[in-house]
């Protein structure tokens, strides 16, 4: 494990050095989320313009969700697009050849090789949205410690399933429509599972887990969940990332390497 720390502190310090050359693009960023954020805030505030609120959902709750969607944009936009998106570029020039040879797992590898400071305001964001919606509830701080669990849950579901879709590249080298058709999914996180009708709640739940990713864990936070849904993000989340790990193996088996 010490052997990876290492590894992981090069990456991320060559990574951040880079980027970190391009100072205008935090920037850029940070407009851009800005942005983003209006136009999801925008979106939001016409469901509630009126009397309507969503079931059991008031508006200051219904931020928290989209706070803790925001926060899912950041580190999307940090760890998962600048890696996860490579593998295909592995595949089409043959450089995974080399990822292989290395003395360390190849999925490590190509999910920490390179960090994007570009995503930091979403967090930030994400987090001033959580303690504004918060104070506005008087939550107490136990309360937001309590949402650190399922949302890190939601967060390595995201991954392994980014990660997945990654791995296909092998037998269909151009999916970068698969990875965005998964991100435009994702969007539906946005608002509270409540906001869509009954079959569209089954398919963001049991199908695309969008509930676990942005809604349980809101729940959790403002401590009106049922524990046997955080059980379940728990239970979806290993699973999730367990066969992440047999299906790279799997597709290793049929990769092609450039240099046969």
């Amino acid at each position: 494990m010490s052997r990876y720390f290492r590894v992981l502190q090069l990456f991320w310090g060559t990574a951040i050095a880079a980027e970190l050359e391009y100072r205008l693009n935090f920037l850029i960023a940070t407009l851009s989320s800005i942005c983003s954020l209006a136009g999801s805030l925008f979106g939001l505030f016409l469901f509630y313009q009126g009397d309507y609120t969503f079931e059991n959902w008031s508006w200051e709750e219904a931020l928290i969700v989209l706070g803790i969607f925001t926060i899912l944009q950041g580190f999307s936009a940090i760890f998962l697009a600048p890696n996860l998106n490579q593998i295909v570029k592995h595949v089409q020039q043959g450089t995974l050849d080399f990822v292989l040879l290395k003395p360390i797992s190849s999925q490590f590898w190509l999910s920490t090789r390179t960090v994007s400071p570009w995503g930091l305001p979403d967090l930030a964001f994400g987090l001033i949205l959580i303690g504004y919606a918060g104070g506005r509830l008087q939550l107490a701080p136990t309360a937001y410690l309590l949402g650190i669990l399922p949302l890190s849950l939601g967060l390595l579901s995201l991954y392994s399933l980014w990660f997945m879709l990654g791995a296909t590249s092998i037998w269909f080298v151009k999916i970068y429509n698969v990875t965005e058709v998964l991100r435009g999914l994702i969007e539906a996180g946005r608002f509270p599972i409540v906001a869509y009708p009954a079959a569209y709640r089954f398919f963001f739940t049991f199908v695309i887990p969008v509930a676990f990713l942005t809604t349980i864990p809101a729940e959790t936070l403002l401590q009106r969940g049922d524990a046997t849904w955080v059980v379940g993000a728990a239970v979806l989340a290993i699973a999730l990332f367990y066969v992440s790990r047999l299906f790279w193996n799997f597709a290793l088996r049929f990769y092609t390497s450039a240099s046969s």
